[in-house]
């Protein structure tokens, strides 16, 4: 009986699809830590700030206490409203997350809307 060698095929990477992930946030909380407004080497108005946020959600069917202050960066129109907020107003934030940069993986919030509370 001849014996048949079976070549293994080498896998391709499966590409991502691009574009097709939901990444919405919406938050709100305090403004602390207001840098002012700059302006990136290409002209874009540019503000980064934190954004405390205290609120009480249901988790595995119990009440829990959340805490946290998020980073926070705009862009453009959105730069010029963070400009005018100030520390300790109530806002309600809108964006998308992203890492800092390709070597600090740490989550912003890129924000593209933002009220007052």
């Amino acid at each position: 009986m001849p014996q048949h060698r079976h070549r293994q095929q080498k896998r391709r990477p499966r590409p991502r699809k691009q574009g097709l992930s939901s990444n919405r946030c919406v938050i709100e909380g305090e403004v602390v830590e207001p840098e002012g407004l700059r302006y990136t080497p290409a002209g874009l108005a540019r503000v980064a700030f934190k954004l405390r946020h205290t609120s009480m959600q249901q988790e595995a069917g119990m009440q829990r206490q959340v805490q946290c202050v998020v980073p926070a960066l705009a862009l453009g129109e959105a730069a010029m409203q963070v400009s005018r907020l100030q520390p300790g107003q109530q806002v309600r934030a809108e964006g998308f997350l992203a890492q800092r940069s390709l070597k600090i993986v740490q989550l912003v919030l890129h924000i593209d809307n933002v009220t007052l509370r």
